[in-house]
């Protein structure tokens, strides 16, 4: 059975999904779910959000009906103040072993991250992440209702990723003296990154332990004030019935951006805090729960700066999400043709002063102009005669040029293919590009109707569109599990 896809081409549909595919899916549940356990990091917060004032009613009970029984003196009030102290005790208790399993779930999601996108080498580490981010991208529904929905759950993972690939580009060089954030993230995680740049495993242990995991938490759980009542109550009105994607007002955003900064470093002091020892040593139980001390202190310090980043170390945290905001766009003006606009976007924030340009820089080094998984659409070199275009996918990081993706093709010859090879995509022949499309426009118009007949299942209502396209979205491609296998090194 064929499937049209968004632009109009078509190929034999095949269910099911790669067991990497299957494995980002899985973690995008455990994130932001919704899942049938009620157990993803979203979820437990909203849980946590409201429960939270009922817990505190009952201490406040339990502590006034407490004072009140100090003030008798009988043997009948010492015991029910003894009943009440143990009640509250257990309440104690309950609440402390519901954070602690929090803060595991929490540290064990990062390491889930870390170990679908980061490999034994620093290229396989480009790769792996390169395969996750393009496999979001390519996951997700770029028309429709579900697009905001599906882009909003998918960002906490998004801009995760981006700011261990930011920590690799600010702490793998050698910084100078003049370098703010890099001294800043020294003087705060007190790591000597000269012993990351030798190579040493026990280095890189240390580094994934004290610096990658926080920020990871960090990334994660970046926005999870929004979901507190106060926050909701803006963002869905008080009766519930708002567009939650709708464009607030200057003075609900204020208000939202307060509730949020204040209610995620609560939450995670409160509701995540440090995981507990479990064992009889002394002396690791000092060292564990010295680390678990540097990583509270260290995910408080980066939640904090990244509401006002300025040039320091919120950054790692800010710009990503910037980045991600866009590229996961929930806005209804949400337009999949300018995505590799987004550091336009980008540079105007550095600019106002609400993140730093060294950092965007940076970034743009890592992603360049056209994000993962984003359809490009090329005119072939090795063609003299019968010039035509051909498909391919954005799927490597750390283009030399930030306007050339490294891409894998999608077609050749006018035909659709899962195992293509690795190319350069140049800006002269990137149809993307409106010099480069005037520059082919000048291709018959019976030649593209040919080409057009041999890509598109729906040839005659496709006559009626641009009949040289400048992009493609390669979604419905990629749900041909033969066809997410775009990371496999071609042979």
């Amino acid at each position: 059975m064929a499937t049209t896809y968004t632009n109009g081409t078509h190929v034999k549909h095949f269910s099911g999904d790669t067991k990497f595919t299957t494995k980002v899916k899985i973690l995008l549940t455990k994130i932001y779910g919704p899942s049938p356990s009620k157990d993803s990091v979203l979820e437990r917060a909203i849980a946590f959000y409201d429960l939270e004032f009922l817990s505190q009613g009952k201490v406040k009970s339990l502590n006034n009906e407490m004072a009140k029984l100090v003030k008798i003196d009988s043997d009948k009030s010492n015991k029910k103040l003894l009943k009440l102290e143990r009640e509250q005790q257990e309440n104690l208790k309950v609440l402390n072993a519901e954070r602690n399993e929090r803060a595991e779930h929490l540290q064990r999601i990062c390491r889930d991250i870390l170990e679908l996108c980061e490999g034994e080498s620093l290229a396989e580490t480009k790769r792996k992440s390169a395969e996750l981010l393009g496999t979001m991208q390519l996951l997700l529904p770029t028309e429709g209702s579900k697009v905001a929905v599906e882009n909003e759950r998918s960002k906490p993972l998004y801009r995760a990723v981006l700011a261990l690939r930011l920590l690799d580009q600010i702490c793998l060089k050698n910084s100078s003296s003049e370098d703010t954030l890099a001294q800043e993230l020294v003087a705060i995680v007190a790591f000597d990154f000269k012993e990351l740049r030798s190579g040493s495993a026990e280095a890189f242990r240390q580094f994934t332990n004290l610096v990658k995991i926080p920020v990871l938490m960090a990334a994660i759980l970046q926005d999870i004030g929004h979901y507190h009542p106060n926050a909701r109550k803006i963002i869905q009105g008080v009766d519930g019935k708002l567009d939650c994607f709708r464009t607030l007002q200057l003075e609900e955003r204020k208000a939202l951006l307060q509730i949020n900064y204040r209610e995620t470093i609560q939450y995670f002091l409160n509701g995540i805090g440090v995981v507990n020892y479990l064992g009889d040593s002394v002396a690791e139980k000092e060292a564990f729960d010295s680390a678990q001390t540097h990583t509270l202190r260290f995910v408080k310090q980066l939640l904090m700066s990244s509401f006002q980043p300025k040039l320091g170390v919120g950054n790692i945290l800010k710009v990503p999400q910037i980045y991600a905001g866009i590229i996961l766009s929930t806005k209804k003006n949400y337009n999949y043709k300018l995505l590799p606009r987004v550091y336009q976007a980008l540079y105007k924030n550095a600019e106002r002063g609400r993140c730093s340009r060294q950092v965007v820089d940076a970034l743009y080094q890592i992603t360049g102009d056209f994000p993962q998984g984003f359809g490009v659409i090329y005119i072939p070199n090795d063609v003299e005669q019968d010039v035509h275009y051909e498909y391919a996918i954005v799927t490597q990081l750390y283009p030399e040029k930030p306007n050339e993706p490294k891409c894998r093709k999608a077609s050749r010859q006018l035909t659709f293919i899962g195992h293509g090879h690795d190319l350069i995509v140049k800006k002269s022949n990137n149809l993307y590009f409106v010099e480069t499309a005037q520059e082919f426009s000048n291709i018959s118009k019976a030649r593209l109707d040919e080409i057009l007949s041999l890509l598109s299942s729906n040839y005659i209502e496709r006559k009626e569109l641009d009949l040289l396209p400048r992009y493609w979205q390669p979604g419905e491609f990629f749900l041909n599990k033969d066809n997410q296998k775009l990371w496999i090194r071609a042979r």
